[in-house]
Order: structure tokens, then C-alpha cells, then sequence
């Protein structure tokens, strides 16, 4: 298997995308093509001593920015480090990409560029988000901001064959992002779309609310992409202040430094638990050809995972189950 990544994507490129480069050529079964300038990417790569074998560099002169305009950019730079590995995905010279760099830019590269499965109309980024009782698949979280009901019924048959055929539940639970529980709850829009998806032959199980983001109860949760992202923002948001507002409290006495330190292993698996540099990256499902995004901020370890969700997809044929459960759908709609 083959495995392309953006080298020069991410706040601290080509450092961060190198570091994990090297740990996942040296952790999974996988050859790792270097997407980038090549003589930056030489000199993040000196500093390990000898390169894994399994690693090699593929020079792209072009680098787009995280404030560049998504569509312009992948358009007027055809040099750039996206363009190039996606176009490795297009022409099946990789079997996937993995970039940290403007997630607007691998989308739109991604849909243009290598194009979309069998009747799928728009892609949507999946998120795995860690809950009280498990983890929960978020999609959408930024890639359709205007979506039709179809677009978030696709979300949830690929959401669901995500959830089986990569995260191993057998019979995942969906649900649908809303401002209540009750099936005439929110706006013409969410009416329409929980008809679609009470007849469409997923699990089901109707609206839930922001409160069960996190809960572990529900293996899908669909919504669109402007609430997705908001979601997710906020979830980050809150999450560093309680961080902040934790270590400022464990620091107002002796006791409280006590404690803290006596609890110090709880906070580290706490810690663990909640970090996204577990998961590494989002897949964007949807397009003909596994392509995963990881956050900007991507430490090393970050980008690791992010490859080994990339290898995960791949070797358990995540595009194969989603184009079965379009068609099973589609069969099931016509009878």
C-alpha cells in the first residue's frame, strides 16, 4: 500500500508532516510518498539519521496557504503539494492522501480533481469525536454548508458503513442533528430529511440534540456542514478553557497542588481520552479515492494516526461498502 502525504501542510510544515512521516514508516506496513519541496523536506528529514526505506519524496514547488481562497488556489497552483498527491490519488499511483494543510483547498482538489463515488453528489468530512460511552462519527463538519436532505441521507449511509466496516459496530446507530427530539421539531428542511432517513433502510433512530454529541450513545450523528463545523469549533473552544480553568484552580493552594498531583495519572488518561491527535484525521467521504484531512495544529504523532486512518480505510475497502450500501439504498428506493 501506498500512501501520499502533504509535507508542506500544517502551522509547522515540513517539520510536523515529516516527524510523522518517519514514525508511521517505521510503525505500518506502508510506503510513504513525501509530497513537497523537496530540499525543505530533505532537511526535516536529516535530523533522523538514516530514512526508512519505506519513504520517499516526490518534489512539488507550490505551497497553498491556509488563508488562500480554496477553489482559486487549487486552480492557479497546479504545482502545489495538494494538487500533486491528489493528482497521485487520481492516476491510482497511491492508494491514498493524507494532508493537514487548507482543508478548503483538499476538498475542493479532492471533488475536482479525482471526483466523486457512484452516486454520491457531495462529499462530507467525518469526524470521530470521543464520548462518554464510545465514540461517535460526526458528518458533516465543513465540506457542504448548504446541503440538499439527499446530500445528508448519502451522509448517513456512508456514515454508516464508516461505522461498520472501519470502527467494527456491527449495527450502527444514526442519528440527526437537530434542535429537538420530537419528529416535528426544526425547519421544513430537517422535517424533509428525517423522512428521507426513516425510509431509507439505516438504523435509524430520529433527532438528537447538541447535548448527545458527546454522550457515546449514538455511533452516527448527521448534520450539515455549518453546524458540523460550529460543533466542533465550540467542542475545541470549551476544551481549552476547561484546561485553563483546571490548572488555574489546581494551583490556588498547597492542597489543590496535592491533589493534583496525587490524581496526576487520571489526568494523563483524561488527557489521552480527549486528544485528537488520537484519531489523526477526518476522512472526506464521498470522493473516489481515500482522502484524509488532519487538523492544521497536527502534532507528529497527529499525522501518524492520520496515515494509519488512511491505511485503515484502504486495507478494510471503506469506498467499496459505501458505493454497496448507495446501491442497496437506491435498489431499496425502487422497489
Amino acid at each position: 500500500m501506498k500512501i501520499a502525504l502533504d509535507a508542506m501542510g500544517g502551522d509547522a510544515a515540513p517539520e510536523t508532516p515529516v516527524a510523522g512521516a518517519v514514525r508511521a514508516a517505521r510503525e505500518l506496513p506502508v510506503d510513504i510518498v513525501l509530497v513537497g519541496q523537496q530540499e525543505a523536506i530533505e532537511q526535516s528529514l536529516a535530523s533522523y539519521g538514516q530514512r526508512p526505506s519505506n519513504l520517499s519524496i516526490l518534489h512539488a514547488p507550490e505551497v497553498i496557504g491556509m488563508e488562500e481562497s480554496p477553489v482559486a488556489s487549487v486552480r492557479k497552483k497546479r504545482d502545489s503539494s495538494i494538487n500533486v498527491g491528489v493528482e497521485l490519488l487520481r492516476d491510482r499511483k497511491v492508494d491514498a492522501f493524507v494532508s493537514a494543510g487548507n482543508t478548503g483547498a483538499v476538498v475542493s482538489a479532492s471533488t475536482l480533481l479525482v471526483g466523486l463515488l457512484p452516486g454520491i453528489e457531495r462529499p462530507g468530512i467525518a469526524i470521530i469525536l470521543p464520548g462518554v460511552k464510545g465514540d461517535t462519527l460526526l458528518i458533516d463538519v465543513g465540506a457542504n454548508i448548504d446541503p440538499k436532505p439527499l446530500h445528508l441521507l448519502q451522509y448517513a449511509l456512508m456514515g454508516e458503513a464508516y461505522a461498520r466496516c472501519v470502527l467494527g459496530r456491527s449495527r450502527p446507530t444514526v442519528g440527526l442533528l437537530n434542535v429537538g427530539e420530537e419528529e416535528t421539531k426544526g425547519t421544513d428542511f430537517m422535517k424533509e430529511t428525517y423522512g428521507m432517513l426513516e425510509g431509507s433502510g439505516v438504523n435509524f433512530v430520529g433527532n438528537v440534540e447538541g447535548h448527545d454529541i458527546f454522550t457515546g450513545e449514538f455511533d452516527v450523528i448527521v448534520c450539515d456542514g455549518f453546524a458540523g463545523n460550529v460543533a466542533i469549533k465550540t467542542a475545541e473552544s470549551l476544551a481549552h478553557a476547561i484546561n485553563v480553568l483546571l490548572k488555574r484552580s489546581l494551583k490556588m493552594s498547597p492542597i489543590t497542588r496535592l491533589g493534583a498531583w496525587l490524581a496526576r495519572d487520571a489526568f494523563k488518561q483524561l488527557r489521552k481520552e480527549v486528544d485528537y491527535a488520537e484519531q489523526g484525521g477526518a476522512p472526506l467521504l464521498g470522493v473516489d479515492g481515500v482522502s484524509i484531512i488532519a487538523h492544521g495544529a497536527s502534532t507528529g504523532k497527529a499525522i501518524k494516526n492520520a496515515i494509519r486512518v488512511a491505511y485503515d480505510s484502504v486495507r478494510r475497502e471503506l469506498n467499496k461498502n459505501m458505493v454497496d450500501a448507495i446501491n442497496l439504498y437506491s435498489q431499496h428506493a425502487r422497489s
